[in-house]
């Protein structure tokens, strides 16, 4: 059985070692379809266990190289090989301290109120914890509640709001999923949400009809329906009204953007965009290659149609068009390597808010992907949560 056991360690060494390569290899390759997304989206997340499971392949290769007494030129290759994913694993890692270092910048544009350690009380205290990408991020025990708020054209929209565990009036968070405004639910991204209640917010996440059956604006025009029963059930929902902010990601952080900049139902202390789509007609004429998600054909199933077909419409649904002065703050999160909605059009809004005289802070992930937030506790969602939270602890905590 020994014998046995020696002579399969090879095999099964290589078959670990293939799959840590093919891992490894989307922390750089662009995903050229939509089934191929996830891969490309995750592993940069994941990077922190490929590179121990890499690195412990790599030893008990050399192990066994040294251990044979005819080093095997096949051995020697599979070493090459997992040395290889182990170099890429460590990618994202070895840019992290020069990106937190540059977020770090970023955020002082907005100060702190009062002392900086009085202001980070009970906040995440690193933009990466080892053991949090290891183990996962603990979150604290709230109540939930689900509240129907529409039925427009016979479908049903919700609203699902997640509150700190004592009763009380609390800031708010008005989240909005993404999916490229054709799928998606407000049970979207439920860790993030009951994360922030354990912080002391009312975390609203709200629900919109999808494309290509409702064509924009329906999807802005329930969420605006949202807010402004929210507005009218603020007590009952714990709402405080005048510490209340929108966040949203990709399709959702969209909305959150024209919603922010141009809703007179409630007053927006502060919108945060997740790699929102922020000028539609440059996305539609300039895609990014690859492209997996077929923006052209996501855009015409939005709006009904081209840029050249809907001009009028196309610029009314962009937020660039949208920016002017007094509007709330706002920061900013794109993926360096996002191939669904570049990070250029997110510095592009970023620089519009500023000279129109506008706080705005703009942070770019080198190796992220577009959804990197998908995974609560990886590498990328543990920098844009710790800036998240004192972004809000700023505009919103008294």
């Amino acid at each position: 059985m020994v014998q046995t056991a020696a002579t399969l360690l090879p095999f099964i060494l290589a078959l670990f070692s293939c799959i840590g390569l093919f891992l490894s290899l989307w922390i750089i390759l662009p995903a050229p379809t939509l089934l191929l997304l996830p891969l490309a989206v995750g592993a940069p997340e994941i990077s922190p266990w490929l590179l121990l499971g890499n690195g412990l392949l790599l030893l008990l290769w050399l192990l066994l190289f040294w251990l044979l007494q005819s080093k095997s030129w096949l051995i020697g290759w599979l070493l090459g090989l997992t040395a290889l994913a182990l170099a890429l694993s460590s990618w994202p890692l070895l840019q992290f301290p020069a990106a937190a270092r540059q977020a770090e910048l970023a955020m002082q544009s907005i100060p702190a109120a009062g002392s900086e350690a009085d202001a980070t009380i009970g906040l995440r205290p690193q933009p990466f914890v080892w053991r949090d990408a290891l183990r996962g991020i603990a979150l604290p025990p709230v109540r939930h509640r689900s509240v129907p708020f529409a039925s427009p054209d016979g479908a049903p929209l919700r609203l699902e709001i997640t509150q700190p565990l004592l009763p009380g009036i609390y800031p708010t968070l008005v989240v909005i999923y993404g999916g490229a405004w054709r799928s998606g639910s407000p049970d979207s991204n439920s860790q993030f949400n009951q994360y922030l209640a354990g912080q002391g917010y009312t975390v609203i996440a709200l629900d919109y009809r999808h494309a290509p059956q409702y064509r924009f604006p329906a999807q802005l025009n329930d969420v605006e329906t949202a807010l402004a029963l929210i507005k009218d059930h603020a007590a009952d929902y714990e709402v405080d009204l005048n510490r209340l902010a929108l966040l949203g990601r990709s399709a959702g952080a969209h909305l959150a953007m024209l919603a922010g900049y141009g809703s007179t139902i409630l007053p927006v202390r502060a919108v945060v965009n997740y790699y929102g789509p922020v000028d539609l007609a440059k996305g539609y004429y300039d895609p990014p290659q690859p492209d997996p998600i077929d923006t052209t054909a996501v855009l015409e199933a939005f709006i009904g149609g081209s840029p050249a077909e809907y001009p009028a419409l196309y610029r009314q649904a962009s937020p660039i068009y949208a920016v002017k002065s007094g509007l709330p703050p706002t920061l900013l999160i794109y993926g360096g390597r996002d191939h669904v909605v570049r990070p250029e059009y997110g510095r592009a809004l970023y620089q519009r808010l500023l000279a129109s005289q506008n706080q705005a802070i703009f942070i770019e992930i080198p190796w992220a992907e577009h959804a990197f937030d998908a995974i609560f506790s990886g590498l990328s969602n543990q920098l844009a949560l710790y800036h998240t939270e004192r972004f809000l602890r700023r505009l919103l905590q008294p």
